[in-house]
């Protein structure tokens, strides 16, 4: 994707978010603290972190400031609906602050995390890559413990292949 005005990448960022809102729909609330293996991300870390790198580094260096990411653990959210919640504030909150940006603003030069300089249009694909990423984890963990989740794009591939046999 191109980006190419902000009010193209918040529309295109919304549907990214849509599908992640429906893969979160169908997190079990007394699975929260899951993870496949002691020390890894669980569900609540996975769903804090894509919360708290939106807000404290992507938006933070959006707006000219240094990141502010400190961690996912419990002390951000802790339980279903405090981390569902929290997960919704810091994308607001984001979302605020990248309305306010304006097409200039998209060809700035930032550093990013790791230090390598790129323009801000850049470093706000990098975003929707890194949820999707995460996303994907998601959709990992939820079916190691049985739980279906749904299509992104509104077919599964079994759906794509069932079409395509009544097609052929």
């Amino acid at each position: 994707m191109e980006i190419t005005t902000i009010e193209s990448f918040l529309e295109f960022y919304e549907r990214t978010r849509e599908g992640t809102l429906r893969i979160l729909k169908v997190v079990p609330p007394d699975k929260m603290d899951w993870a496949y293996l002691p020390g890894k991300f669980t569900i609540a870390d996975l769903i804090r972190h894509i919360a708290a790198i939106e807000r404290n580094l992507f938006a933070e260096v959006a707006q000219g400031n240094k990141m502010k990411y400190l961690g996912c653990g419990k002390e951000l959210a802790d339980g279903y609906e405090n981390v569902m919640r929290y997960f919704n504030e810091m994308h607001a909150q984001s979302v605020e602050i990248f309305g306010k940006l304006s097409e200039a603003d998209l060809s700035k030069t930032i550093l990013t995390a790791s230090g390598k300089p790129t323009t801000l249009r850049n470093f706000l694909r990098a975003l929707i890559i890194h949820e999707s990423h995460h996303r994907g984890a998601l959709c990992i963990y939820l079916n190691m413990l049985g739980v279906k989740t749904p299509p992104i794009y509104g077919v599964s591939s079994e759906d794509i292949i069932q079409l395509s046999k009544a097609h052929a």
